[in-house]
């Protein structure tokens, strides 16, 4: 038989099958691998995995595969064969697990694969065993990682059976087979919905410029279960830290600090120098000032980042539901309020969550427990929590919590960077004087009282103050405009009755819209201190009120969306997408994931002209949700 030429099979044929096995090669790294096995060896449970069939890729998330590098910046955002069989033959996993083995249940070989998978240990509030040594991932495993862009990615799949550190297995001292209906979370299996609504959420949160774990692709099985495969620049959560201390093992909590310090030097996130820090004692305490100060700024600037956006992230002692920077993780138990629901708690069967106004103090306890653990590593002995009560850091915790509580506060007003930096310099006093006015109106809450909400407890709030965040500037305007351009008229305050009818909720009783005398006071106060921090940037930067008028109506419209999605709009939607899916192709319903997604981004522009009738009903639905939790 002679040579086939390019002729023979079409030279565009043939460079597309050249070029789409070059472009998926990328997910051969993701396979079990981890430098955390060899790092800690006691750090997680191995696990075998085998293919889990039946499965069906519903979404990949483009944007995310780009950016870490796994697929090029111009392949199409659409779903091919060739790219979901690679999705399903790297994820599409279920683990072999203490009951398959105990039953000798047997698999075919060429399905199991050839490298073990990590479910790791950390501490969980939830087991009975306080010091870690029963809990960890239960439903989940972790793919590996992915080294792309300068970026190193650890992956991991929820959904991919029981393993021995769920809190079924703890509790009832028995191992589950994978899928067992007589449980929920200890099967090991995860739910479509929560999945899509997870991947949705994580990336409108990542868009707005928040830390969170995002979803790389979700895979359907039958019975609308789903393995939900998530990726971020490092998955270590404070609990895998915490775990060591807890055990008084000192030796990994050591090696579990240097790990996580070495991966956040080869992602930048700390300067490249630091890896020249050598070994020894003054070595290592120089690595521990460094992290302890990190962990202190970032969960300073997350703990006011969540009071600031309204988003309830269940924190409590042992560190388990948030990452080590601050970023959110597991969003089972996150909820994003359109108002402050300041008394919102999650019921979760044996104990009630924290409530949003509590994060802060969980997220200074989870500092003091950092201080306690660098002062393990520094001098070899475990000190009582309590002796770090009262510890320097601790205070500097609630300056740099104010700070960036402030500075939030400002950028949602509308101002710039620079008009920031300058009000938190010099006017200081000034921002107090209007966060304490502004924070007033947000924990206003309804005489209804105390409620029985669909999963937990809740006392509604009065005041959509987001809402003043975003109107208030156009307010400004059209007086400003209207009174031909006299600036005297920005320094005078609207009467407090059409400021109260603005701003009340659809919670508010007949009472609650009587506006008494001392909260008519305090809505003038709340304009005075309004107008003048806008006053004070208009004298330093501008030579007319417009431009600022211009930036601030912009801004505050961007960061206080009127369309902002909530827990509740969220699970509705997601919902919703899923009982149309059967009507669309792969692609179509990825891109209609997508779509929504971008229409939700901060910057995006809502031209109700242009929107499909679909994404019309989309807004209704966030619209209907957007006072609730």
């Amino acid at each position: 038989m002679g040579k086939i030429g390019l002729s023979g099979i079409g030279k565009s044929a043939l460079l597309k099958l050249g070029r789409d096995k070059q472009t998926y090669s990328s997910f051969d790294q993701i396979n079990g691998k981890h430098p955390l096995k060899s790092a800690i060896p006691k750090s997680y449970v191995p696990y075998k995995a085998r293919k889990r069939h039946g499965g069906k890729v519903v979404y990949f998330n483009f944007p995310l595969a780009k950016e870490m590098g796994l697929i090029p910046n111009d392949h199409p955002e659409k779903l091919n064969k060739e790219l979901s069989q690679k999705l399903l033959d790297t994820f599409s996993l279920i683990i072999i697990n203490e009951y398959d083995l105990i039953n000798n249940k047997q698999f075919p070989k060429n399905e199991i694969r050839p490298n073990n998978y990590m479910a790791t240990r950390y501490l969980q509030l939830q087991h009975p065993n306080k010091k870690g040594e029963t809990s960890g991932d239960g439903r989940s495993i972790w793919n590996g990682q992915f080294k792309g862009k300068g970026t190193t990615w650890d992956l991991s799949s929820c959904g991919t059976g029981g393993t021995k550190l769920s809190p079924a297995t703890a509790i009832n001292k028995k191992y589950y087979e994978s899928g067992d209906p007589s449980i929920s979370y200890g099967c090991g299996y995860a739910e479509l919905l929560d999945g899509l609504a997870a991947a949705i959420m994580s990336e409108i949160f990542h868009n707005r410029g928040i830390k969170t774990e995002r979803t790389l692709c979700l895979i359907e099985f039958e019975n609308n279960f789903s393995v939900n495969v998530r990726a971020y620049p490092n998955l270590i959560r404070p609990s895998h830290m915490f775990m060591y201390l807890k055990q008084d093992d000192l030796e990994n909590l050591k090696r579990m600090m240097d790990f996580y310090f070495k991966r956040q030097v080869e992602n930048g996130v700390f300067p490249k120098k630091y890896l020249r820090l050598g070994k020894g004692k003054i070595a290592d305490c120089a690595r521990y000032d460094i992290l302890e100060d990190f962990f202190l700024n970032r969960f300073a600037e997350a703990a006011a980042r969540f009071e600031n956006d309204y988003i309830f992230c269940w924190l409590d002692w042992d560190g388990d539901n948030i990452l080590a920077d601050g970023g959110i993780i597991d969003y089972g138990s996150i909820r994003q309020f359109g108002l402050f629901h300041h008394e919102y708690r999650y019921d979760d069967d044996d104990r009630m969550s924290t409530n949003i106004k509590e994060q802060k103090q969980k997220a200074k306890l989870t500092i003091q427990i950092f201080l306690q653990l660098f002062d393990y590593l520094r001098t070899g002995k475990k000190a009582p929590l309590a002796n770090f009560s009262d510890h320097k850091k601790l205070k500097e915790f609630d300056v740099k919590f104010d700070n960036f509580k402030n500075r939030f506060l400002l950028d949602s007003m509308g101002f710039e960077k620079n008009h920031i930096n300058y009000l938190i310099e010099h006017k200081f006093k000034d921002v107090e004087n209007f966060k304490n006015d502004f924070e007033y109106f947000e924990r206003v809450k309804s005489d209804e009282g105390l409620k029985q909400v669909g999963d937990g407890v809740n006392h509604n709030p009065v005041y959509r103050m987001k809402d003043f965040l975003r109107i208030y500037p156009e307010l400004i305007a059209s007086s400003y405009f209207e009174f031909d351009k006299n600036i005297k008229t920005l320094s005078e305050p609207f009467d407090a009755s059409e400021i109260h009818e603005l701003l009340v909720s659809t919670y508010a009783t007949s009472g609650d819209k009587q506006l008494s005398s001392y909260r008519k006071k305090r809505f003038w106060s709340l304009q005075r201190s309004y107008l003048k921090l806008f006053k004070c940037v208009l004298g330093k930067f501008y030579k007319t009120p417009v431009p600022l008028l211009n930036k601030m109506q912009s801004n505050a419209s961007d960061n206080n969306r009127y369309y902002q999605i909530t827990g509740d709009s969220m699970i509705t939607l997601a919902t919703e997408l899923l009982e149309k899916k059967k009507f669309r192709t792969k692609s179509d319903f990825n891109t209609s994931i997508l779509d929504f997604i971008r229409l939700n981004s901060p910057t995006s522009e809502l031209n109700l002209d242009d929107l499909s009738r679909e994404q019309i009903k989309f807004l209704k639905v966030i619209e209907n949700f957007r006072e609730g939790i």
